[in-house]
């Protein structure tokens, strides 16, 4: 019967031609472990038959053609044994989600009560004070004074005719003006007669109701 290796997705393999070591993470925190390097026999035999092609040449000419084939079959043999033994080890640190099936590491991100990870149930306490102080920022932001010229920017300032840089000048406006800082110009249109208070037709020059010239 065929031996199979059972692997998880949450790993990093830094195994190289001298040995083999893995990283283990957390899917939900990132953080988690890695084995110690365990040195690999074929590694070493391959460098031994390299070294002994350079410095041999012609005698041992085919000593490159066998470390290659060393480290394809036996290295590849010894890096399987050495992933198995590596989940097996680290294994017992981390479980997986039934929800999410996410590999968590049980120190931090395992909620032991619920037999979830804490992405799929959370720690209540936790979520709780974050849901206060989250709630503090919006009192906050919803009791905070306002600036004096920021005032001038409620609802019923909307009704007016605001504009943005003088119709005369063309200097822009940062705020919510009466006249223009620059030259001076009235940047309030007059809607009402100030002789009859009789209301103005848009762009008059004279009252409508009593004749009074508007300046």
């Amino acid at each position: 019967m065929v031996e199979h290796i059972e692997f998880v997705n949450n790993y990093n393999d830094l195994s190289t031609d001298e040995g083999f070591q893995y990283e283990f993470s957390c899917n939900r925190c990132e953080s988690g472990y890695r084995t110690k390097f365990k040195p690999s026999v074929t590694g070493k035999l391959t460098n031994v038959l390299e070294s002994a092609n350079s410095i041999f040449g012609g005698v041992f000419g085919t000593a490159a053609n066998i470390g290659e084939k060393v480290r394809s079959s036996g290295w590849q043999k010894a890096n399987d044994e050495a992933f198995a033994e590596a989940v097996a080890e680290i294994k017992p640190y981390f479980i997986q989600c039934p929800r999410c099936n996410s590999w968590v590491c049980r120190q931090k991100c395992w909620n032991v009560k619920k037999g979830l990870c804490k992405s799929c149930a959370p720690d209540l306490g936790v979520e709780m004070a974050a849901a206060q102080a989250s709630k503090s920022v919006e009192e906050v932001w919803a009791h905070a004074a306002m600036a004096e010229e920021d005032k001038k920017l409620g609802t019923e300032y909307w009704r007016e005719g605001i504009t943005a840089t003088c119709p005369k000048c063309e200097t822009p406006l940062a705020v919510n003006a009466k006249f223009c800082p620059n030259c001076g110009e009235s940047l309030k249109t007059k809607t009402n007669c100030p002789k009859c208070n009789a209301k103005l037709l848009p762009n008059a020059k004279f009252c409508a109701e009593c004749g009074q010239k508007i300046e």
